[in-house]
């Protein structure tokens, strides 16, 4: 207490920020005297080591243990804020009775003579008007302005009674009693975002805030121990947001799976640690779970919980696993097996993924290029936030019962069942009969039924104006040999083409790099378009 007192009321453990600055903020680590040096003073761990200069030992003594190496500092207290109570920012946000001169000087243009021209400042009146009475503002930001506090609660709740959304990113809140007391405060709040506010994970008893919808607990420091404890009183959620936590594992209190979250659509668990999708399978049973964001974690596998030991929660053993998940964004991750893109089909009701940056989706890496993602994955109407076509849909599955057919020498209906599950559906889908080789004896009719029409566009800089050109070629034309014959065609010399496929739904062509490939072993069929370029 005598440490806290000398230090200005500062306690371990409190959300500060340097004076003056209110997006410079840390926690106090430590409080008392520094040997060597006159006074008490506040050992601070700052976020992102904001202008940090040790690690919390000075002069081979140790205070205490930052983040980073050089993430921590000691300051004197009066270089320090302990912040500002939420109506006072409140009132500094949005009380605008007199602009200051800043805001006048918006107002004005400047003529071609350098004169201050007076122009309408679009909707002031109705901005003035509006926000002299705080009771109708319904929705409010003050981010990184230093709060700390709800100030008292009934002062809140006069001030804004109509407030439905409130941003608090960046601010000093690390208490969850305070967060409590706000919510309580405020009984019209639907949304509420906590970004960058470091929240303890340590949570006394808290009353039921069914009014929140939506709580954003982005980069809050926060463990699945904590969102455990948190969901007993934020019993109505519909979206729950918790990036950059550095989530590696989803703990349970009792059970293998998470139960609760009843009225749960949304959760992003985007940018964490996620390495399993061991942990994932804990989210089977969300049943009111719609969307799932996993981007940026470091998942290797995903597989389908349909052989669980348990055929469901405690209390219902005829439930699904992700009975009504309609969204997995899966972008940036480390997936590199097609089994893991296959398994995406049982899953009952899944009609957008996303699968970007991921080793199987990136053909530079050897992974599979859009049609196939498409072709595997019956259900899905977007693919990596492009919605497919129909028509899309129909070439992607024509292109890919081709490539297969063209790749394939074993005759093992279950070996090309195992390697490709949509296979031999797809191909009696479209009538897709099996190549048979030509006889000798056919004529020339014969062998032109057999053939297919391409487009080839010269984009190359060097290679001039050239109308495009349409031909019809043999199925098994190599990509080294179609060079040849572009070359040809467009009397192109001393020229090193290189070929693109144009593929719907692909923001950039596709580079056809293995001159050896048939057209009909990478799944080119009639109508595809072929850019022409040149070797740079």
């Amino acid at each position: 207490m005598a440490a806290a007192a000398a230090t200005g009321g500062f306690r371990l453990g409190q959300r500060v920020h340097a004076a003056g600055d209110p997006r410079r903020v840390g926690t106090v680590r430590y409080l008392g005297p520094v040997e060597g040096h006159s006074g008490d003073w506040v050992g601070v761990d700052w976020d992102d080591g904001a202008g940090g200069r040790h690690d919390g030992s000075v002069a081979g003594r140790r205070y205490f243990v930052a983040a980073g190496e050089r993430s921590a500092s000691f300051a004197r207290p009066t270089a320090l804020s302990q912040g500002i109570s939420l109506p006072d920012a409140l009132r500094l946000r949005y009380h605008v009775e007199d602009f200051t001169k800043e805001e006048q000087d918006e107002m004005y243009v400047f003529s071609t003579s350098q004169k201050r021209v007076s122009v309408e400042f679009v909707g002031q009146n109705k901005v003035q008007e509006k926000l002299k009475n705080f009771s109708d503002l319904t929705s409010a930001s003050v981010s990184y302005m230093g709060v700390s506090s709800i100030g008292p609660p009934d002062e809140l709740k006069s001030l804004v009674p109509k407030l439905r959304l409130l941003d608090l990113t960046g601010n000093l809140f690390s208490q969850w009693q305070d967060i409590s007391a706000l919510c309580q405060a405020l009984a019209s709040l639907e949304v509420l975002n906590l970004t960058n506010n470091t929240m303890e994970n340590d949570v006394t008893e808290s009353p039921m805030l069914e009014n929140i919808h939506i709580l954003v607990l982005n980069n809050c420091g926060v463990t699945w121990e904590l969102v455990e404890k948190i969901k007993v009183s934020f019993t109505c959620l519909n979206e729950l947001h918790l990036m950059s936590n550095k989530l590696k594992t989803i703990m349970t209190p009792a059970g293998k799976f998470v139960q609760g979250f009843n009225t749960l659509r949304l959760l992003n668990l985007e940018d964490n640690h996620i390495d399993s999708w061991d942990e994932i399978v804990k989210l089977s049973y969300l049943k009111s779970l719609e969307q799932l964001h996993l981007n940026k974690n470091r998942i290797k596998h995903v597989k389908y919980p349909s052989n669980l030991p348990s055929h469901g929660p405690l209390d219902d053993a005829s439930a699904v696993p992700f009975e009504n998940l309609q969204v997995l964004l899966l972008g940036s991750n480390e997936i590199d097996d097609f089994s893991s893109v296959d398994s995406l089909n049982l899953f009952p009701s899944l009609i957008d993924v996303r699968i970007s940056d991921n080793p199987i989706a990136d053909p530079a890496k050897g992974g599979a290029p859009r049609f196939v993602l498409i072709a595997r994955l019956g259900k899905v109407k977007i693919l990596n936030g492009s919605e497919v076509s129909p028509r899309e849909r129909r070439e992607s599955e024509i292109r890919y019962v081709r490539l297969v057919m063209g790749k394939t020498q074993s005759d093992d209906t279950e070996e090309i069942k195992r390697l490709h599950p949509r296979f031999a559906e797809l191909k009696a889908f479209h009538g897709i009969e099996d190549e048979k080789p030509t006889s000798s004896t056919a004529g020339p009719q014969k062998m032109a039924s057999g053939l297919i029409s391409i487009t080839l566009k010269c984009v190359g800089p060097s290679m001039g104006e050239k109308q495009p050109l349409t031909k019809k070629l043999p199925p098994t034309t190599t990509i080294g040999k179609l060079k040849s014959l572009c070359e040809s065609f467009f009397k192109l010399k001393d020229i090193r083409v290189k070929l693109f496929v144009v593929e719907e739904g692909c923001p950039l062509p596709q580079l056809l790099e293995e001159d050896t490939a048939s057209l009909m072993e990478l799944g080119i069929g009639s109508g595809a378009s072929i850019i022409v370029d040149e070797e740079s």
